[in-house]
């Protein structure tokens, strides 16, 4: 069946002169049986016509004519008498209607009784006037043949017509059912002919091949354009080893005699193995035989089964085109190889190694052994400065010794590549080291080229690249490969330089806004850690700030970014939160303004930029208050603290977290307070610490929990644990780790008295006061706490409100020497603040401000929920003033001019 297909499918293409014959007498045929066909349609058609034409009259006369038909149209009811006969007239004539109307054109009988009694319509004037006609147009039952006849009386006047239609659909449909046997008798002559048409085209297809009209025309008419004018050697062979054609190409490449053709191949002069290669039957592909001087490609094939027994051979002349293929092959190695420095180069920002990658690069494939020289400044990301040449050795790559090569130097090289071929010929090279020359090139190292490393028009060192007895020389078409492979790498030399020195120069300013140390006090023994990223600085910060009444607020901050701006932004929000810090409002309102500040900062930098500039930053403000334990912390989009309990066990307490600094929310920043048991530790971190790019955070915050777990650490010692265990040696962003162990301040290091509104209770104070001061051995300043005291009671009693309460702390140092602070504070229940002022000469008060500015070492007021608190601070280590120096003191507050 499929055989049948293929053959139908080639007898019916019109690629071969069989198949366009065929498709010619096939299109001749139907065009014949299709006319055939319309000609018996038309002739069927008007033969129905006529009949019907001769119908219609027939009928038409003979009703006009029948006896009693004027009688019944004279009647009282010609309808009634003569409807009965019309329609039985109208089915034995086989006729669609016969119309009876006088001649006022009223039907009297017509088939559609509903047509009765109202005018006709139609040319039956030519009747009415006494004359027969047959025509054919549109009545009341559509397109029809319709014949009239006149009814005439008996003196010879026209009385009525007649009128009989036959519908053109019903001679149609006579006509149609004569088409199937029409097309039936079409269908079998169009078989009929086709299959004569069939055979004719597979007997000529045989005959011609299949082949089509224009390549039987291409193959006899450039038959021998196409055979002598071809690159390639063309012989043909015979199976008894005689040659049958040669064209011009394979007479030129063998040297071939003018009556080569129909001799054997053996006696034409050819080399042996070529002329047994022809002679035999083997076939053969590509391969290489001498030919007097030329190097000839063969190949053969067997011409059977396709043809008669013999054989096609080409020759190809490739002496040129090895020549040229090796050195093809050279620069398709080039180009792979520059593909794949630019791949290689440059996956680092670091100075040597980008250096390292160009050696490794050029060995094996361009030298046996590449060095790599670069200026000292370019090492340190500095650029080149005057006319400094002194050169450092950065990278080596090959099997020969670093020690044995030593770099050409820049006065050597000049401005330009130097390409030396043969190394032991040239003496200023050797002259810089004779020793070590010779033992080079007892190594076999014979060649050298040597090429500048310059970007931006800076010079930038040597790249320089030996060659051994292995490979040939350095020719000067290896100059222009160096070149373009020196200046690739040393582009991305110079850009590891200005990012070293960039990043030197971000890192040197994010350490100078970093805190140098951490501050003296007493409530918490704090150790940091604080590592830049691998690339680039960021914004981290971290601060210990001692507060009024022994607190210490802890601060961890991170700003958006890498780089100088980061760093730069970092100092400035450092900066404003120790201001703000000063003035000792509550965690949630430092970051309220520390949010304001950020999203000034973004606006004036997006200013300035021309476009937007998102600064944003996170930070986390903790206030540790030693008296009671109590921890106030808010967070800013950080991520929140970790608390490591006595017994070594560790949680992440819930901290209200508001959304980043600077956004612009308008949202309140919420606070928690936490107890945190004594001897506790505090973490606070930055996100470097948990993120990475492959951990989840989860992940992060339980190795952190793992990290911590363990009672009995110092802080300094859980610093060293978590970065071991948390960090690469390379972080990808910037950790700030802070670790603050809790003391409490034991009962007998406070006192405190609440104190009724009444000026009388200020002595009761004062002597309780002078009584502690004494249990404490503090006698030599009781003078001066005992009138600081009193003089802020005094102010409280006169100028504040319930409830009021005074109370002394007792601060030991680190070091556990009697040196410390006493902390004096008076508490009540209004908030307006006291403020310095010098008093007038008639002015009876004023001067208590004064006094304690004189006498304290700090002292300020801070707002609490209830109310506020007027603190000082005298130091215990210091001599104090006596009550001889109050004297001098209240006489030079006056003004002696006004006295």
């Amino acid at each position: 069946m499929e055989r049948s297909l293929r053959r139908l499918r080639s007898l019916l293409s019109v690629r071969s002169v069989a198949g366009e014959v065929f498709l010619l007498q096939l299109v001749i045929v139907v065009l014949l049986v299709a006319a055939a066909l319309v000609a018996l349609v038309g002739n069927a058609r008007r033969d129905s016509m006529s009949d019907a034409r001769e119908k219609t009259l027939a009928a038409a006369q003979t009703f006009a004519n029948a006896p009693g038909i004027v009688t019944a149209l004279n009647g009282p009811d010609p309808t009634g008498v003569l409807q009965p006969s019309a329609e039985a007239a109208r089915k034995a004539a086989h006729v669609d209607a016969i119309i009876v109307y006088g001649l006022d054109g009223v039907t009297v009988t017509h088939s559609d009784p509903r047509q009765i009694g109202k005018y006709v319509i139609g040319p039956y004037a030519q009747a009415a006037d006494g004359r027969a006609f047959t025509r054919t147009f549109k009545g009341s039952l559509g397109l029809s043949v319709v014949s009239a006849v006149p009814v005439r009386d008996t003196d010879g006047s026209v009385a009525a017509v007649v009128a009989v239609p036959v519908r053109v659909e019903t001679v149609q449909r006579s006509v149609n059912q004569q088409l199937p046997v029409l097309l039936g008798g079409a269908g079998v002559a169009l078989v009929v002919a086709a299959g004569g048409s069939g055979l004719v085209s597979h007997l000529l297809r045989r005959r011609t091949h299949g082949l089509g009209p224009a390549e039987m025309t291409r193959m006899y008419e450039h038959h021998d354009a196409v055979l002598h004018t071809v690159r390639e050697g063309v012989l043909i062979t015979g199976g008894n080893g005689r040659l049958l054609l040669a064209n011009d190409e394979a007479r030129r490449l063998l040297d071939l005699p003018t009556d080569a053709e129909r001799r054997h191949v053996t006696d034409l002069g050819l080399e042996e193995d070529l002329a047994g290669l022809l002679a035999s039957d083997r076939p053969a592909t590509d391969e290489v035989h001498l030919a007097a001087d030329r190097l000839l490609a063969v190949n053969k094939r067997l011409t059977t089964p396709r043809g008669p027994v013999g054989s096609v051979v080409t020759l190809r002349d490739t002496t040129e085109l090895r020549a040229l293929s090796g050195r093809a092959e050279v620069a398709r190695q080039r180009l792979r190889l520059l593909y794949d420095a630019g791949l290689r180069i440059g996956t680092t920002l670091d100075v040597r190694r980008t250096a390292e990658e160009l050696a490794e690069v050029a060995v094996p494939l361009f030298a046996a052994n590449v060095t790599v020289e670069l200026l000292e400044q370019v090492l340190h990301g500095e650029g080149s400065r005057g006319p400094n040449t002194e050169m450092r050795r950065a990278a080596v790559a090959g099997p020969a010794a670093d020690h044995l090569l030593h770099p050409v130097s820049v006065r050597m090289a000049g401005d330009g590549p130097v390409l030396v071929k043969d190394l032991s010929t040239w003496a200023d090279w050797r002259d810089q080291d004779p020793e070590r020359a010779r033992r080079i090139l007892d190594r076999g190292i014979h060649s050298l080229l040597a090429v500048p490393l310059r970007s931006r028009g800076a010079m930038l060192g040597m790249a320089e690249f030996w060659r051994s007895t292995d490979s040939p020389p350095f020719e000067d078409e290896d100059v222009t490969f160096a070149e373009e492979l020196a200046t690739r790498a040393a582009l991305c030399i110079d850009n590891a330089r200005r990012y070293t020195r960039e990043h030197t120069m971000a890192v040197a300013l994010q350490h100078s806004l970093l805190p140098r140390a951490l501050p003296d006090q007493v409530a918490l023994d704090v150790a940091y850690r604080y590592l830049p990223a691998q690339h680039g600085v960021g914004g981290d910060w971290f601060d210990v700030i001692p507060l009024s009444g022994a607190r210490v607020a802890l601060v961890v901050g991170d700003v958006v970014g890498h780089g100088l701006h980061a760093a730069a932004t970092m100092g400035r929000l450092r900066t404003a939160v120790l201001n703000f810090a000063g003035l000792d409002m509550p965690p949630e309102e430092i970051l309220d303004r520390m949010d304001e500040l950020v999203a000034q900062i973004d606006a004036d930098e997006s200013a300035g930029a021309g476009g937007h500039w998102l600064t944003g930053a996170t930070c986390q403000y903790a206030v540790y208050d030693p008296t009671t334990g109590k921890l106030d912390i808010a967070t800013a989009g950080h991520p929140g603290p970790a608390l490591v309990h006595p017994d070594g066990s560790v949680a992440f307490p819930p901290v209200p977290v508001s959304p980043l600094l600077g956004l612009g929310t308008r949202l309140p920043f919420e606070s928690a307070e936490l107890t945190v048991p004594e001897g506790s530790r505090l973490v606070l971190y930055t996100d470097g610490l948990i993120e990475e790019r492959d951990r989840d955070l989860d992940i992060g915050l339980e190795a952190l929990r793992e990290a911590l777990t363990g009672p009995g650490r110092s802080p300094e010692a859980t610093c060293a644990a978590v970065i071991e265990a948390m960090l690469p040696d390379r972080p990808r962003d910037d950790v700030a780790l802070l670790v603050a162990g809790t003391r409490r301040f034991d009962a007998a290091q406070i006192a405190e008295w609440h104190v009724p509104r009444d000026p009388a209770e200020v002595r009761r104070v004062r002597t309780a006061c002078a009584d502690r001061l004494a249990e404490w051995g503090l006698e030599r300043i009781a003078f001066t706490a005992e009138l600081v005291l009193s003089e802020l009671i005094t102010n409280a009693i006169r100028y504040g409100g319930e409830p009021i309460t005074a109370r002394l702390l007792r601060t030991v140092a680190n070091s556990g020497s009697a040196a410390g602070t006493l902390i004096c504070e008076v508490s009540d229940g209004s908030s307006t603040s006291p403020r310095l002022c010098r008093a007038k000469a008639t002015d009876e008060g004023g001067r208590g401000l004064f006094l304690v500015a004189q006498f304290a070492e700090r002292w300020g007021t801070r707002h609490t929920r209830d109310g506020k608190v007027i603190w000082t601070e005298l130091s215990l280590s210091h001599s104090t003033r006596g009550a001889e120096e109050l004297g001098e003191i209240l006489i030079g507050s006056w003004d002696v001019q006004a006295l």
